[in-house]
Protein backbone atom coordinates (compact mmCIF):
# COMPACT_ATOMS: atom_id res chain seq x y z
CA UNK A 1 0.00 0.00 0.00
CA UNK A 2 1.31 3.66 -0.63
CA UNK A 3 2.11 6.23 1.96
CA UNK A 4 -0.46 7.75 3.58
CA UNK A 5 1.16 10.53 5.12
CA UNK A 6 -1.00 13.66 5.10
CA UNK A 7 1.20 15.48 2.41
CA UNK A 8 1.52 20.13 2.63
CA UNK A 9 -1.49 21.75 1.22
CA UNK A 10 -1.99 24.44 -0.38
CA UNK A 11 -3.78 26.78 2.75
CA UNK A 12 -1.36 29.95 2.57
CA UNK A 13 -4.59 32.06 3.34
CA UNK A 14 -5.10 30.24 6.30
CA UNK A 15 -1.88 30.54 7.94
CA UNK A 16 -2.61 31.68 11.58
CA UNK A 17 0.97 32.81 13.01
CA UNK A 18 4.95 31.35 12.24
CA UNK A 19 5.66 27.83 11.71
CA UNK A 20 2.88 26.56 9.56
CA UNK A 21 0.09 26.80 12.22
CA UNK A 22 -3.43 26.63 10.81
CA UNK A 23 -6.67 28.81 11.46
CA UNK A 24 -9.40 27.25 13.64
CA UNK A 25 -11.45 27.31 10.62
CA UNK A 26 -9.32 25.17 9.15
CA UNK A 27 -9.52 22.48 11.80
CA UNK A 28 -13.21 22.65 11.61
CA UNK A 29 -12.63 21.37 7.83
CA UNK A 30 -9.66 18.98 8.69
CA UNK A 31 -11.94 16.56 7.18
CA UNK A 32 -11.92 18.35 3.32
CA UNK A 33 -7.79 19.12 3.91
CA UNK A 34 -7.00 15.72 4.66
CA UNK A 35 -8.83 13.91 2.47
CA UNK A 36 -7.00 15.98 -0.33
CA UNK A 37 -3.87 14.56 0.97
CA UNK A 38 -5.13 10.89 0.61
CA UNK A 39 -5.81 11.41 -2.65
CA UNK A 40 -2.76 13.21 -3.37
CA UNK A 41 -1.20 9.96 -1.69
CA UNK A 42 -3.27 7.64 -4.72
CA UNK A 43 -5.28 5.70 -2.15
CA UNK A 44 -7.84 3.11 -3.79
CA UNK A 45 -10.77 1.79 -2.38
CA UNK A 46 -9.37 -1.51 -4.12
CA UNK A 47 -6.18 -1.51 -2.04
CA UNK A 48 -8.04 0.07 0.74
CA UNK A 49 -10.82 -3.08 1.78
CA UNK A 50 -9.19 -6.74 0.16
CA UNK A 51 -10.99 -8.83 -1.91
CA UNK A 52 -10.31 -11.44 0.73
CA UNK A 53 -10.92 -10.72 4.27
CA UNK A 54 -8.48 -11.13 6.87
CA UNK A 55 -7.49 -13.73 8.89
CA UNK A 56 -9.25 -12.88 12.15
CA UNK A 57 -12.83 -13.06 9.96
CA UNK A 58 -12.22 -16.65 9.21
CA UNK A 59 -12.52 -18.09 12.45
CA UNK A 60 -14.35 -17.48 15.89
CA UNK A 61 -13.35 -14.66 18.05
CA UNK A 62 -12.46 -14.94 21.74
CA UNK A 63 -15.30 -15.89 24.43
CA UNK A 64 -16.68 -13.39 26.63
CA UNK A 65 -14.76 -12.38 29.66
CA UNK A 66 -16.10 -11.09 33.55
CA UNK A 67 -13.81 -7.98 33.35
CA UNK A 68 -12.48 -6.27 30.01
CA UNK A 69 -9.06 -6.33 29.20
CA UNK A 70 -6.98 -3.59 26.78
CA UNK A 71 -6.02 -5.60 23.46
CA UNK A 72 -2.23 -7.06 23.31
CA UNK A 73 -1.47 -4.97 21.38
CA UNK A 74 -1.88 -2.37 22.88
CA UNK A 75 0.62 -3.79 25.62
CA UNK A 76 3.17 -0.91 25.05
CA UNK A 77 0.58 1.92 26.70
CA UNK A 78 1.24 1.45 30.62
CA UNK A 79 2.13 3.38 33.58
CA UNK A 80 5.96 4.03 33.56
CA UNK A 81 7.14 3.20 37.34
CA UNK A 82 9.88 5.75 39.15
CA UNK A 83 11.05 4.32 42.22
CA UNK A 84 13.81 6.96 43.82
CA UNK A 85 14.98 4.43 46.40
CA UNK A 86 15.30 1.14 44.25
CA UNK A 87 14.12 -1.86 45.23
CA UNK A 88 14.64 -1.51 48.63
CA UNK A 89 11.66 1.01 48.83
CA UNK A 90 9.41 -0.55 46.25
CA UNK A 91 6.42 1.39 48.18
CA UNK A 92 7.89 4.50 47.63
CA UNK A 93 7.95 6.43 44.05
CA UNK A 94 5.44 6.99 41.42
CA UNK A 95 3.71 5.75 38.39
CA UNK A 96 3.22 7.80 35.51
CA UNK A 97 0.46 8.53 33.27
CA UNK A 98 1.55 7.86 29.59
CA UNK A 99 0.13 11.11 28.25
CA UNK A 100 1.64 10.31 25.06
CA UNK A 101 -0.41 6.94 23.93
CA UNK A 102 -3.87 8.75 25.07
CA UNK A 103 -6.03 11.29 23.26
CA UNK A 104 -8.87 11.92 25.65
CA UNK A 105 -9.73 14.04 28.86
CA UNK A 106 -10.65 10.88 31.26
CA UNK A 107 -7.54 8.93 32.20
CA UNK A 108 -8.30 4.78 32.12
CA UNK A 109 -8.31 3.92 35.84
CA UNK A 110 -5.53 1.30 35.09
CA UNK A 111 -3.40 4.06 34.06
CA UNK A 112 -4.23 7.14 36.02
CA UNK A 113 -1.06 8.19 37.96
CA UNK A 114 0.33 6.88 41.53
CA UNK A 115 2.25 8.14 44.22
CA UNK A 116 2.31 6.31 47.05
CA UNK A 117 4.61 6.82 50.30
CA UNK A 118 5.16 3.53 51.72
CA UNK A 119 3.45 1.07 50.03
CA UNK A 120 -0.30 0.30 49.13
CA UNK A 121 -2.18 -1.59 51.74
CA UNK A 122 -4.62 -4.24 51.09
CA UNK A 123 -7.34 -3.12 53.29
CA UNK A 124 -11.01 -5.19 54.42
CA UNK A 125 -13.60 -2.74 53.61
CA UNK A 126 -15.84 -4.62 56.07
CA UNK A 127 -13.32 -4.01 58.76
CA UNK A 128 -12.12 -0.45 57.73
CA UNK A 129 -13.53 2.57 59.43
CA UNK A 130 -13.77 6.36 59.35
CA UNK A 131 -13.90 8.68 62.02
CA UNK A 132 -14.48 12.66 62.46
CA UNK A 133 -13.75 13.90 65.83
CA UNK A 134 -11.99 17.16 67.93
CA UNK A 135 -13.93 20.30 67.76
CA UNK A 136 -17.67 18.63 66.94
CA UNK A 137 -20.34 17.91 69.15
CA UNK A 138 -21.04 14.25 67.59
CA UNK A 139 -18.22 12.34 67.08
CA UNK A 140 -19.09 9.98 64.45
CA UNK A 141 -17.69 6.33 63.34
CA UNK A 142 -18.73 5.47 59.12
CA UNK A 143 -18.53 2.10 57.64
CA UNK A 144 -18.39 1.59 53.95
CA UNK A 145 -22.12 0.43 54.05
CA UNK A 146 -23.07 3.44 56.03
CA UNK A 147 -21.56 5.72 53.63
CA UNK A 148 -22.64 4.08 50.99
CA UNK A 149 -26.75 4.94 51.80
CA UNK A 150 -25.64 8.64 51.68
CA UNK A 151 -26.50 10.44 48.84
CA UNK A 152 -23.84 10.87 46.19
CA UNK A 153 -22.31 13.22 43.59
CA UNK A 154 -20.02 13.04 41.16
CA UNK A 155 -17.65 15.40 39.75
CA UNK A 156 -14.97 15.46 36.86
CA UNK A 157 -11.62 16.60 37.82
CA UNK A 158 -7.78 16.28 37.36
CA UNK A 159 -5.80 15.48 40.40
CA UNK A 160 -1.85 16.32 40.01
CA UNK A 161 1.13 15.94 42.07
CA UNK A 162 2.60 18.91 43.30
CA UNK A 163 6.31 17.77 41.93
CA UNK A 164 4.68 16.75 38.51
CA UNK A 165 6.91 18.52 35.69
CA UNK A 166 9.63 18.25 38.07
CA UNK A 167 11.88 17.10 34.36
CA UNK A 168 11.29 20.68 33.81
CA UNK A 169 11.98 22.92 36.90
CA UNK A 170 14.90 25.01 37.85
CA UNK A 171 16.10 21.41 39.64
CA UNK A 172 17.62 20.41 35.93
CA UNK A 173 20.11 22.88 34.10
CA UNK A 174 19.59 20.00 31.23
CA UNK A 175 16.47 19.15 29.50
CA UNK A 176 15.86 15.40 30.22
CA UNK A 177 15.11 13.27 26.92
CA UNK A 178 12.33 11.41 27.95
CA UNK A 179 8.68 10.78 26.94
CA UNK A 180 6.43 13.36 27.63
CA UNK A 181 4.20 11.12 30.06
CA UNK A 182 7.79 11.04 31.72
CA UNK A 183 7.67 14.99 31.87
CA UNK A 184 4.29 15.85 32.78
CA UNK A 185 2.54 12.23 33.77
CA UNK A 186 1.83 12.77 37.32
CA UNK A 187 -1.57 14.65 36.37
CA UNK A 188 -4.45 12.43 35.37
CA UNK A 189 -8.16 13.50 35.18
CA UNK A 190 -11.62 11.21 36.43
CA UNK A 191 -15.15 11.37 37.25
CA UNK A 192 -15.06 10.60 41.17
CA UNK A 193 -18.55 9.92 42.78
CA UNK A 194 -18.73 10.00 46.46
CA UNK A 195 -20.36 11.83 49.78
CA UNK A 196 -19.86 15.48 50.13
CA UNK A 197 -17.57 16.10 52.95
CA UNK A 198 -19.54 19.16 54.49
CA UNK A 199 -22.85 16.82 54.66
CA UNK A 200 -20.68 14.43 57.24
CA UNK A 201 -19.16 17.47 58.74
CA UNK A 202 -22.64 19.18 59.49
CA UNK A 203 -23.92 15.72 60.85
CA UNK A 204 -21.42 15.57 63.04
CA UNK A 205 -21.95 19.55 64.38
CA UNK A 206 -18.72 21.21 63.50
CA UNK A 207 -17.62 24.08 65.86
CA UNK A 208 -18.13 27.20 64.57
CA UNK A 209 -14.71 28.62 65.72
CA UNK A 210 -13.16 25.23 63.80
CA UNK A 211 -10.89 26.61 60.89
CA UNK A 212 -8.96 23.60 60.04
CA UNK A 213 -9.14 19.97 59.28
CA UNK A 214 -6.54 16.69 59.88
CA UNK A 215 -7.09 14.39 56.97
CA UNK A 216 -5.06 11.62 58.02
CA UNK A 217 -5.03 7.61 55.70
CA UNK A 218 -4.23 4.39 56.41
CA UNK A 219 -1.01 3.68 55.18
CA UNK A 220 1.65 2.53 56.72
CA UNK A 221 3.20 6.25 56.39
CA UNK A 222 0.07 7.87 57.85
CA UNK A 223 0.22 10.26 54.95
CA UNK A 224 -1.70 13.19 56.53
CA UNK A 225 -2.28 16.59 55.31
CA UNK A 226 -4.22 20.00 57.00
CA UNK A 227 -7.08 21.39 54.93
CA UNK A 228 -8.61 25.03 55.40
CA UNK A 229 -11.98 24.69 56.10
CA UNK A 230 -13.11 26.91 53.99
CA UNK A 231 -12.42 23.98 51.59
CA UNK A 232 -13.83 21.38 53.05
CA UNK A 233 -16.94 22.91 53.08
CA UNK A 234 -17.07 23.85 49.23
CA UNK A 235 -16.32 20.56 46.60
CA UNK A 236 -14.43 18.46 48.57
CA UNK A 237 -15.74 14.78 48.46
CA UNK A 238 -15.31 11.69 50.32
CA UNK A 239 -14.86 9.47 47.13
CA UNK A 240 -15.87 5.89 46.63
CA UNK A 241 -16.17 5.56 43.01
CA UNK A 242 -13.66 6.27 40.45
CA UNK A 243 -15.03 6.77 36.54
CA UNK A 244 -18.23 4.63 37.69
CA UNK A 245 -16.36 1.41 39.31
CA UNK A 246 -15.13 1.12 43.31
CA UNK A 247 -11.92 2.69 43.41
CA UNK A 248 -8.38 0.80 43.22
CA UNK A 249 -6.15 0.25 45.83
CA UNK A 250 -3.70 2.24 44.47
CA UNK A 251 -5.97 5.39 44.03
CA UNK A 252 -7.33 4.68 48.22
CA UNK A 253 -9.72 1.91 48.48
CA UNK A 254 -11.44 1.54 49.85
CA UNK A 255 -12.39 5.48 50.28
CA UNK A 256 -10.19 8.72 49.58
CA UNK A 257 -10.06 12.47 49.34
CA UNK A 258 -11.57 14.44 46.00
CA UNK A 259 -10.05 18.23 46.53
CA UNK A 260 -10.64 19.65 43.02
CA UNK A 261 -7.88 21.75 42.17
CA UNK A 262 -5.39 21.28 45.25
CA UNK A 263 -2.17 19.35 45.03
CA UNK A 264 -2.70 15.91 44.79
CA UNK A 265 -1.19 15.19 48.05
CA UNK A 266 -3.90 17.02 49.80
CA UNK A 267 -6.13 13.97 48.50
CA UNK A 268 -5.69 12.06 51.30
CA UNK A 269 -5.90 8.00 50.05
CA UNK A 270 -7.09 5.48 52.60
CA UNK A 271 -8.89 7.87 54.37
CA UNK A 272 -9.25 6.68 57.78
CA UNK A 273 -9.96 10.14 59.94
CA UNK A 274 -10.49 13.66 59.84
CA UNK A 275 -9.75 15.63 63.21
CA UNK A 276 -11.49 19.09 63.38
CA UNK A 277 -9.00 21.93 64.56
CA UNK A 278 -8.75 25.78 64.93
CA UNK A 279 -5.23 25.83 63.32
CA UNK A 280 -3.27 23.55 60.86
CA UNK A 281 -1.27 20.35 62.07
CA UNK A 282 2.03 21.45 60.08
CA UNK A 283 2.34 18.12 59.55
CA UNK A 284 5.69 16.18 57.86
CA UNK A 285 4.35 16.20 54.50
CA UNK A 286 3.53 20.51 54.71
CA UNK A 287 6.43 21.62 56.08
CA UNK A 288 9.40 19.52 55.14
CA UNK A 289 8.51 18.19 51.86
CA UNK A 290 5.84 20.22 50.25
CA UNK A 291 7.10 23.47 50.39
CA UNK A 292 8.01 26.70 47.96
CA UNK A 293 11.35 27.35 48.02
CA UNK A 294 11.36 31.34 47.34
CA UNK A 295 14.18 33.37 45.87
CA UNK A 296 15.13 35.19 49.55
CA UNK A 297 15.94 31.55 50.87
CA UNK A 298 12.32 31.51 53.03
CA UNK A 299 9.76 29.00 51.90
CA UNK A 300 6.16 29.46 51.72
CA UNK A 301 3.91 26.91 53.13
CA UNK A 302 0.49 26.17 51.78
CA UNK A 303 0.37 26.89 48.43
CA UNK A 304 -2.58 24.48 47.84
CA UNK A 305 -3.99 25.43 44.13
CA UNK A 306 -2.66 24.28 40.93
CA UNK A 307 -1.81 26.78 38.58
CA UNK A 308 -2.66 27.17 34.65
CA UNK A 309 -0.86 25.04 32.85
CA UNK A 310 -0.74 22.52 29.53
CA UNK A 311 1.42 20.45 27.45
CA UNK A 312 1.35 19.40 24.04
CA UNK A 313 1.40 15.79 24.10
CA UNK A 314 1.75 14.81 20.21
CA UNK A 315 4.08 15.68 18.64
CA UNK A 316 6.39 15.66 21.80
CA UNK A 317 9.55 13.47 23.04
CA UNK A 318 8.78 10.05 22.96
CA UNK A 319 7.04 9.83 19.32
CA UNK A 320 8.94 10.70 16.08
CA UNK A 321 7.39 12.84 12.81
CA UNK A 322 6.89 10.84 9.75
CA UNK A 323 8.12 13.53 7.56
CA UNK A 324 6.77 16.72 5.95
CA UNK A 325 3.35 17.05 5.53
CA UNK A 326 -0.13 18.56 7.50
CA UNK A 327 -0.30 17.22 11.29
CA UNK A 328 -2.53 17.49 14.30
CA UNK A 329 -0.76 19.19 17.33
CA UNK A 330 -2.85 18.32 20.62
CA UNK A 331 -2.31 18.30 24.03
CA UNK A 332 -4.08 19.08 27.26
CA UNK A 333 -4.91 22.19 29.22
CA UNK A 334 -5.62 22.27 33.54
CA UNK A 335 -5.94 24.93 36.10
CA UNK A 336 -7.07 24.59 39.27
CA UNK A 337 -8.48 28.41 40.07
CA UNK A 338 -11.35 26.91 37.33
CA UNK A 339 -11.51 26.35 33.94
CA UNK A 340 -9.57 26.86 30.97
CA UNK A 341 -10.58 29.72 28.98
CA UNK A 342 -7.74 29.84 25.81
CA UNK A 343 -4.92 27.31 24.60
CA UNK A 344 -2.14 29.40 22.60
CA UNK A 345 0.26 27.24 20.16
CA UNK A 346 3.21 28.92 18.93
CA UNK A 347 5.21 26.24 16.24
CA UNK A 348 8.10 29.21 16.62
CA UNK A 349 9.38 29.11 19.73
CA UNK A 350 7.41 31.83 21.09
CA UNK A 351 7.48 34.35 18.69
CA UNK A 352 4.03 33.95 17.60
CA UNK A 353 1.21 32.52 19.19
CA UNK A 354 -2.50 31.19 18.04
CA UNK A 355 -5.42 30.32 19.94
CA UNK A 356 -6.32 26.30 19.54
CA UNK A 357 -9.72 24.86 19.55
CA UNK A 358 -10.65 23.55 22.62
CA UNK A 359 -12.84 20.38 22.88
CA UNK A 360 -16.36 20.53 24.28
CA UNK A 361 -17.40 20.09 27.61
CA UNK A 362 -14.55 21.97 29.37
CA UNK A 363 -15.00 21.60 32.95
CA UNK A 364 -13.76 23.54 35.63
CA UNK A 365 -10.62 21.81 37.22
CA UNK A 366 -10.29 19.62 34.93
CA UNK A 367 -7.87 18.35 31.81
CA UNK A 368 -9.04 20.02 28.62
CA UNK A 369 -7.95 18.77 25.17
CA UNK A 370 -7.29 21.31 22.90
CA UNK A 371 -6.32 20.86 19.01
CA UNK A 372 -4.52 22.40 15.67
CA UNK A 373 -3.51 21.73 12.46
CA UNK A 374 -0.17 22.24 11.49
CA UNK A 375 1.33 22.56 8.30
CA UNK A 376 5.05 21.37 9.01
CA UNK A 377 7.70 22.24 5.98
CA UNK A 378 10.21 19.85 7.26
CA UNK A 379 12.66 22.93 8.82
CA UNK A 380 13.81 22.77 12.28
CA UNK A 381 10.84 23.79 15.05
CA UNK A 382 10.30 24.21 18.19
CA UNK A 383 7.00 23.68 19.70
CA UNK A 384 4.91 25.18 22.67
CA UNK A 385 1.71 25.76 24.22
CA UNK A 386 0.22 28.16 27.16
CA UNK A 387 -2.67 28.12 29.33
CA UNK A 388 -4.90 31.22 30.20
CA UNK A 389 -7.62 30.15 32.67
CA UNK A 390 -11.01 32.14 33.53
CA UNK A 391 -9.36 34.03 36.22
CA UNK A 392 -6.81 35.52 33.50
CA UNK A 393 -3.86 33.39 35.22
CA UNK A 394 -1.24 32.81 32.08
CA UNK A 395 1.39 29.91 32.06
CA UNK A 396 4.67 31.43 32.47
CA UNK A 397 7.88 30.86 30.28
CA UNK A 398 10.40 28.54 32.09
CA UNK A 399 12.73 31.42 32.70
CA UNK A 400 10.05 33.55 34.43
CA UNK A 401 8.81 30.74 36.60
CA UNK A 402 12.22 30.02 37.76
CA UNK A 403 13.01 33.47 38.70
CA UNK A 404 10.02 33.35 40.98
CA UNK A 405 11.63 30.51 42.93
CA UNK A 406 15.13 29.71 44.71
CA UNK A 407 17.63 27.28 43.49
CA UNK A 408 16.63 23.45 43.21
CA UNK A 409 12.46 24.29 43.63
CA UNK A 410 10.73 21.23 41.67
CA UNK A 411 7.22 21.61 43.10
CA UNK A 412 4.85 23.75 41.23
CA UNK A 413 6.36 23.97 37.89
CA UNK A 414 3.87 25.09 35.51
CA UNK A 415 6.49 26.40 33.13
CA UNK A 416 5.67 26.26 29.41
CA UNK A 417 6.70 23.19 27.50
CA UNK A 418 9.18 23.58 24.65
CA UNK A 419 9.58 20.88 22.25
CA UNK A 420 11.86 21.27 19.00
CA UNK A 421 11.37 19.10 15.91
CA UNK A 422 14.09 18.39 14.18
CA UNK A 423 14.39 17.68 10.36
CA UNK A 424 14.85 13.93 10.59
CA UNK A 425 11.82 14.22 12.71
CA UNK A 426 13.11 13.52 16.06
CA UNK A 427 11.75 15.90 18.85
CA UNK A 428 13.76 16.72 21.57
CA UNK A 429 12.62 18.26 25.17
CA UNK A 430 14.77 21.63 25.17
CA UNK A 431 14.88 24.73 27.76
CA UNK A 432 14.13 28.09 26.93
Amino acid sequence: MRNTTPKAAPLSDEFAAGGGLLHRRAFLRSGTVLATSMAAAGLTMREAVAADGPEWMTKQGAPLRPYGMPSPFEKHVERAVLLPFGPVADGTGVALTPLQHLRGTITPNGLHFERSHNGVPQIDPAKHRFMIHGMVKNPLEFSIESLLRYPMVSTVCFIECAGNSFFNSNLFSKAMQVPVGHLHGLVSAAEWTGVRLSTLLEETGADVDAKWLLAEGADAAGMSRSIPMEKALDDVIVALYQNGERIRPEQGYPMRLVLPGYEGNMNVKWLRRIKVLNQPTYTKDETSKYTDRRPNGKSNLFTYTMDAKSTITHPATGLKMQGPGVYEISGLAWSGHGAVKRVEISADGGNSWADAHLEEPVHSRSLTRFRMLWNWDGKPTTLQSRTIDEKGNTQPTRAKWSRSYGPGQLNHCNAIQSFTINPDGSIANVFI
